[in-house]
């Protein structure tokens, strides 16, 4: 018998035209001896794309199976989903059947019906065609069998093990950013090296720069960039006015956050008869950074600014963005201008757009906003009496077009969200309601209006464009929170397994002040596909719109940037307008991918912060008790959210001494099986802080007390009598360890009105 060797499986496979189990191939190799070294080779020969692993533990020779390629997204709890590249539904892998894949990574499986049934898949990895992650920052550790980097993302699932040249300078606990030398495979862990030494995991700096490296930040610009930045003049040349129209002598007023720096909208407003016309402003970034050039070089690269409760990470260099592209008060400053034209009622009657320059008249804060608008505070609006007047009438035309948008079915998910309080030594503080009032309102009414206006006009005039989109719920996930909320008393109108926007409005006005409303609006939430940019326009499902476009922060999103190009190049016409508009649409795909991209790994690092900042907040209060709200049921146990803090927390199934409890996925509750005790979602429940684990992102409670919300079985009062709904049959169970009865995954919310967050640490635009 020759010795053993890859050619040999190879050949001894191929003979056999179909896949071997693994005691077929080691009789046929030389017999139980060789047992150890096969399985070594097969290991290998599996984790290089040689050969393919099969259910029940059987080979074949890559490509003679039929596979689905895609990208991985793997669970915290081991298992995950792959995402077809040619599209269709995810695949659930379970873990033990994720061969030596990681999150992200591009893989080839094979799939078959699911046991859940349903129409689900299952599958299993037979090949990693592209790894994702060629750098992991972690913990390092020390101890007598050597030293080993456990990664901070609790999806990656593995230990990286660090020879002694490998280890750098890095101490035991350090934060450190290791380069993978080799993939686990085999039953072997995964080998790398120490690239850099970040710190101690308590510095707050630390903290922020460890999720800059692992989620791949861009985060200092390119000298080329500065040193453009810096040639820039702090002072509007004469030549800069020229072709503009003339604004500085308007009442034209900034509102923002108070802790806002970067000041990139300003409005004015006049009511003339049975009409308002509206003036929004936005910095004239275009004007200054130029495609193709080192500024505009890095805006690309970032897509989008990054924020971050204690800091942010700018898409220009501050020179530009806090400086002379910051519409700030009292000095002139470029603009374009949006100016529009409403009768009563919000249907818009004219619009037009131009270059401009502005002198604003003043800095105000919504705070400062809501005291004249809201409060009637007789001392603030004596502060600024020159601008009540127009405040009082933007109010009124703010109120008409957010009427407007609802009846039209412009989705509003109204839900609070958490502010982080940040204190003088960078440590968490706080976590309190961020304010949303008629002031956050009526800015984010305007500029939704200043968006759509420059959308229909580009798209009227059919040039190249791009769009802000957001396309219809997935069918199937539309039918399954169908099927969930009708426990609970809820029912909506499916035509054609599509859902009209107004029917989620409706739905969201019932829940509207009942127990179940901000677990309905999370459920709604993971039914919703996520807004993105495109150079077609395929509508904007969240607010009803069927044109829409970024325009209106270009200091801090390249998609306006490309945006405010393409309406200067049409505004500009003749032979200089044909140029700017074949630079301005060039790659407008690739760009609306790359961007869409961009925004998303910004979001989902500034999520990661915000978590590890309640984590290390909630770590000061083990032992305290706090009233929540049961957010989510699984067969394990159910999560509760703490009521002010916007904290998550598990109480585990074991921890519920009195009872054995069963868990019933139809109608999303755990039942005694003695006692007939129901622990449902929209329950109140007082918790005790039993553990914080930063390792595991995890916050475990222990149940004080529990308060059956038990109106919520009942249908609500609102609901139509007789009104009848299409009803569908229940799908296929969810996978052990999904957070939520309404499905796992991360809340992708559309740029539907929403919160704003404008411009302050850790929150962002949505319109």
């Amino acid at each position: 018998m020759a010795p053993l060797n890859k050619k040999l499986i190879i050949a001894l496979l191929r003979q056999h035209n179909g896949p071997l189990h693994f005691a077929g191939l080691m009789r046929s190799l030389g017999g139980r001896h060789i047992k150890r070294e096969l399985k070594h080779l097969l290991d290998d020969m599996a984790g290089s794309g040689e050969l393919v692993r099969l259910k029940g533990n059987s080979y074949a020779v890559s490509g003679t199976q039929q596979t689905v390629s895609g990208r991985i997204s793997v669970h915290r709890d081991g298992y995950g989903f792959v995402t077809p590249a040619g599209g269709g539904e995810d695949i659930f892998i379970p873990s033990r059947a994720m061969g030596s894949a990681l999150h992200g990574d591009l893989v080839e499986v094979t799939s078959g019906p699911s046991r859940m049934g349903g129409g689900k898949r299952d599958g299993r990895v037979v090949q990693v065609a592209e790894r994702a992650t060629t750098r992991i920052v972690g913990r390092y550790e020390e101890n007598r069998r050597g030293a080993v980097v456990i990664p901070d993302d609790p999806r990656l699932g593995i230990i990286v093990s660090i020879p002694p040249a490998g280890r750098a300078r890095a101490e035991d606990g350090h934060q450190v950013v290791v380069e993978l030398t080799s993939y686990p495979a085999g039953g072997r862990p995964a080998t790398g090296q120490i690239v850099e030494v970040l710190g101690w995991p308590d510095d707050p700096d630390v903290e922020v720069q460890s999720v800059i490296r692992r989620f791949g930040l861009p985060h200092e610009f390119s000298q080329e960039c500065l040193a453009q930045a810096e040639a820039v003049p702090e002072a509007i040349a004469s030549g800069d006015l020229q072709g503009r129209v003339d604004l500085r002598g308007m009442q034209t007023v900034t509102i923002d956050g108070e802790t806002a720096r970067d000041f990139d909208d300003a409005v004015s407003l006049r009511r003339e008869g049975d009409t308002y016309r509206l003036w929004v402003s936005i910095a004239d970034v275009s004007h200054y950074v130029k495609p193709g050039s080192p500024l505009d070089r890095d805006a690309y690269l970032r897509g989008t600014s990054v924020y971050f409760p204690d800091r942010c990470i700018p898409m220009l260099p501050e020179r530009l963005s806090n400086g002379i592209c910051s519409l700030n008060p009292a000095v002139e400053r470029l603009t374009m201008t949006a100016e529009m034209l409403f009768d009563l009622s919000g249907n818009m009657l004219d619009s037009r757009f131009y270059h401009s320059v502005i002198r604003s008249s003043a800095r105000l804060t919504y705070t400062t906003v809501k005291q004249v608008i809201v409060d009637n505070d007789s001392d603030v609006s004596d502060q600024h009496r020159p601008l009540v007047p127009m405040l009082t009438e933007m109010k009124e035309l703010a109120l008409i077009l957010m009427a407007m948008r609802k009846k039209r079915g412009s989705i509003d998910f109204d839900l609070p969200e958490p502010e982080i309080i940040i204190g003088l030594t960078g440590q968490t503080e706080g976590i309190i309601r961020a304010e949303r009032n008629l002031a956050h309102q009526l800015i984010e009414e305007f500029m939704l209006a200043a968006n759509e206006a420059v959308a229909r006009f580009v798209s009227s005039s059919s040039t190249p464009f791009l769009y802000r989109i957001h396309e219809n719920p997935d069918p199937a996930k539309l039918q399954s929170f169908q099927e969930f909320i009708y426990g609970f008393g809820y029912e909506f109108r499916l035509v054609d397994e599509r859902v009209d926007p107004a029917e989620i409005q409706r739905l969201l006005a019932q829940a509207e002040g009942r127990p179940e409303e901000r677990m309905l609006n999370y459920a709604l939430l993971r039914c919703m596909k996520q807004a993105r940019y495109a150079a077609e326009n395929l509508g904007h499902f969240g607010l009803a719109s069927g044109c829409y476009c970024h325009f209106t922060s270009p200091i801090r999103r390249y998609p306006d940037l490309v945006v405010h190009r393409i309406l200067t190049a049409l505004i500009s016409g003749g032979k200089r307008g044909d140029v700017l508009l074949s630079s301005a649409t060039a790659n407008l795909a690739e760009t609306a991918e790359h961007t869409s991209r961009r925004e998303r790994i910004a979001m989902e690092a500034e999520r990661d912060v915000v978590e590890m900042k309640k984590l290390q907040y909630m770590q000061k209060h083990v032992g305290d008790e706090f009233n929540g709200c049961i957010a989510g049921v699984t067969g394990f146990g159910f999560f509760v959210e703490l009521d002010e803090l916007f904290v998550e927390g598990l109480v585990h199934i074991s921890t519920l001494a009195d009872d054995v409890y069963a868990y019933d996925e139809k109608r999303h509750c755990l039942t005694g099986h003695r006692l007939a005790k129901i622990y449902r979602i929209g329950d109140t429940a007082r918790v005790r802080v039993a553990a914080v684990n930063p390792g595991t992102r995890r916050i475990e409670f222990v149940l004080v007390s529990h308060t059956p919300a038990s109106a919520s079985a009942n249908p609500p009062a609102s609901v139509p009598p007789g009104e009848e709904y299409r009803r569908v049959p229940i799908r296929g169970k969810k996978p052990a360890g999904s957070r939520r009865g309404s499905g796992a995954g991360p809340v992708n919310k559309p740029a539907s009105p929403g919160k704003s967050g404008r411009n302050k640490p850790g929150g962002r635009k949505r319109y």
